[in-house]
């Protein structure tokens, strides 16, 4: 075997080694992309045998070997250690990553998540009733400096209830981003209204302004921007334009808690700001949302319409068709808790997007996520683009790559005027998000990894782009 023909498994595999075995199929030797790096750097070429390359002082264990063996055989200089039978073939292999999966989201509950349920259920109090639901609303509603939050039982809810309470229905249209989640447009069509979507801002991956100014018109009724992945829209235009027209601004902030645009945090620009706590964004309740309004009025109207339309002063008597929307009180415990320490939550969200900022800089044809001079996202999903050209990998070869070494990635969102739902309010042309769908790469963001899971990822893919690049100058040279 050359080295030119060891790149191909190497590169297809994407672990960053292989294990070279005789025609006994008996292990001979161990060669990583660094050992075929090393050679060719000492004069050998990709016809060359595998065998300038490879290692054959490897260590090696019996299949059968304790747990124990095999985190001692490991180490900062021994990443995998084959696992061999009894007449020396191997069988499988051992590494720091191959027994541990790194989620791309999960919750972070080591406060008083588990007291707090343990109240409600010694209390009685685990529906839609009980103290923590008020606590909870507070402390968003503090923390955010607005006048009313609402607590409902998703975020989905909250941005139905939003458009409802704004009187938005049938024969009215709400302009969305084309780059977002489906519910921010299926919200819509449950209101009864149409969505009408423009496409989002390269630099920033949301809400285009002039998008939005183009899409304006006499059935206008409101505008949800979404802070996509953390980011914050730019505001101060979106507002000014809806002020200019008299339409709403409903913001959609389920995945940026706590990201600020110009110094104000997201969620306190528009008229009512819908939030999602669902369990892998920054601040969860399991399931559950909330809305934050500037108008009494409306919030009134929706706190009626969250509880069956039932009138506020008479029991049992409906005032309109409403919904079933809240949010029990157990959901809110772990919502209070949460919030107890949602500053720190925010910090380690921060110095994850921080350490992958450091180490995937200079990686070429993995583009790091914006960030615009006005604005503090969140890292609610740490979210890379892939440029092919460069990289010489598809974003779906990358995920397929990474997933063997046990890191869960998840593609972006793809464009919502490709779905059936939405198909026939398409209008386009949506270039950015089809770019965008194309090429985003959702990374493990969950604020349980500590700066060295986040380097232990980061190397995982310089190391998939090294072969990757080795196996192309080797075909090159063929």
């Amino acid at each position: 075997m050359s080295i030119r023909d060891a790149l191909m498994p190497l590169d297809r595999g994407g672990r960053g080694f292989l294990m070279v075995v005789d025609e006994g199929g008996v292990l001979v030797g161990v060669v990583t992309d660094g050992d075929i790096r090393r050679a060719m750097l000492r004069g050998a070429t990709p016809a060359d045998s595998i065998a300038q390359a490879m290692r054959e002082d490897f260590v090696s264990l019996p299949v059968e070997a304790a747990t124990s063996a095999i985190s001692h055989a490991l180490s900062d200089s021994i990443e995998f250690v084959p696992l061999i039978d009894e007449a020396g073939r191997p069988v499988d292999y051992a590494s720091h990553r191959h027994h541990r999966r790194f989620p791309v989201a999960e919750p972070l509950l080591d406060g008083n998540e588990a007291e707090y349920l343990l109240e409600c259920v010694r209390t009685g109090w685990v529906s839609s009733q009980g103290p923590f639901v008020s606590a909870f609303e507070e402390s968003v509603r503090a923390f955010h400096d607005m006048p009313f939050a609402l607590a409902v039982s998703n975020g989905t809810a909250a941005l139905h209830l939003a458009l409802e309470s704004f009187g938005i229905g049938p024969g009215d249209e709400v302009i969305v981003p084309d780059f977002t989640f489906a519910a921010t447009a299926t919200t819509v069509l449950h209101a009864g209204a149409a969505p009408v979507f423009v496409d989002v801002d390269p630099e920033t991956w949301t809400m285009d302004v002039d998008g939005v100014r183009a899409a304006l018109s006499e059935r206008t009724r409101a505008i949800v921007p979404v802070h996509i992945y953390g980011h914050p829209c730019d505001m101060d235009p979106l507002v000014e334009l809806a002020r200019e027209h008299g339409v709403r601004v409903v913001e959609d902030v389920a995945e940026a808690f706590g990201a600020r645009c110009r110094g104000s945090l997201v969620g306190t620009f528009g008229d009512a700001a819908c939030f999602s706590f669902y369990g892998n964004k920054t601040v969860t309740t399991g399931e559950g949302g909330m809305i934050l309004f500037r108008d009494g009025a409306a919030y009134e109207r929706a706190a009626m319409l969250r509880d069956h339309g039932m009138s506020p002063e008479r029991r049992y008597w409906h005032l309109e068709a409403g919904f079933n929307y809240r949010l029990t009180n157990m959901q809110a415990a772990v919502g209070t808790a949460q919030m107890e320490r949602v500053d720190s939550i925010l910090e380690r969200k921060r110095v994850l997007a921080e350490t992958y900022d450091r180490e995937l800089r200079h990686v070429s044809g993995v583009v790091l996520p914006p960030r615009a001079p006005w604005a503090e996202p969140v890292c609610w999903l740490y979210t890379i683009r892939i440029d092919e050209g460069v990289l010489g990998l598809t974003r779906d070869d990358l995920a397929g790559r990474l997933l063997v070494n046990g890191i869960d990635t998840r593609p972006v969102f793809p464009p919502l005027h490709r779905m059936p739902p939405f198909e026939r309010f398409a209008k386009g042309p949506y270039p950015v998000t089809e770019s965008l769908s194309e090429s985003g790469l959702t990374l493990p963001s969950a604020v349980t990894l500590d700066a060295g899971d986040i380097e232990s990822i980061a190397a995982n893919i310089d190391g998939i782009a090294r072969v990757r690049r080795m196996r192309l100058t080797a075909d090159g040279a063929a």
